[in-house]
C-alpha cells in the first residue's frame, strides 16, 4: 500500500483465499484500482438514476502474494505495468497531502460558519428581547386605554341615569 501511494496509485483487494481449517488468509490478490472493467449494470425500466462512470480502465497492475507452507509470504506474481498515468505529485505522496489540505480548508470554513451562527444567534436574540420589551410596553400602554374607556362608560352611564 504504500508502495502503491509513492507511486501515484490506488490499490484495491482483489481477492483473498482463506484455509478452510482455520480461516486464516493464504494468498492475497491486490491490484491497481483502475483494473478490469465494470460490468454493465443495466437496472430495471423506469430507473431514473444516472450510472457513474467507471474508474476502472483496463489496468493490469497486480500482485499475487501466498503462504507457503513454512509460514513465509512469497510473491508468485508481480505486474508492474499501469495502462493510465500514475498520480505523483512532487513530495511522493499521491492525495493524502491533497486531502490533509482539503480537510484544513473545511475545518477552518467551518469554524468560520460556526462563528457567523453564533452572531446571528446573539442578533436573533437580542432582537426577540426588544420584541418582548416592545410588546410589554403596548400592553401595557393598551390596558391603560381600556381602563380609561371603561371609566368613561361608567361615566356615561351614571349620567344616563341621572336624566
Amino acid at each position: 500500500m504504500e508502495y502503491a501511494r509513492r507511486v501515484g496509485f490506488v490499490v484495491r483487494i482483489m481477492q483473498r483465499r482463506r484455509s478452510g481449517i482455520d480461516g486464516r488468509t493464504l494468498a492475497r490478490r491486490l491490484g491497481c484500482n483502475k483494473q478490469g472493467f465494470s460490468p454493465n449494470n443495466k437496472s430495471s425500466y423506469g430507473s431514473e438514476k444516472k450510472p457513474r462512470p467507471s474508474a476502472r480502465e483496463g489496468c493490469k497492475a497486480t500482485i499475487l502474494v501466498k503462504m507457503e507452507k513454512s509460514g513465509k509470504w512469497v510473491v508468485t506474481r508481480f505486474v508492474k505495468e499501469h495502462n493510465h498515468p500514475l498520480v505523483v505529485t512532487t513530495n511522493g505522496f499521491s492525495t493524502t497531502d491533497d486531502k490533509d489540505k482539503k480537510i484544513e480548508e473545511l475545518t477552518m470554513e467551518l469554524a468560520r460558519m460556526d462563528q457567523l451562527c453564533s452572531d446571528y444567534r446573539e442578533k436573533l436574540l437580542s432582537f426577540m428581547n426588544n420584541v418582548e420589551e416592545q410588546t410589554e410596553e403596548l400592553s401595557s400602554k393598551i390596558q391603560v386605554i381600556v381602563d380609561n374607556v371603561k371609566k368613561l362608560e361608567a361615566e356615561m352611564q351614571r349620567h344616563s341615569h341621572q336624566r
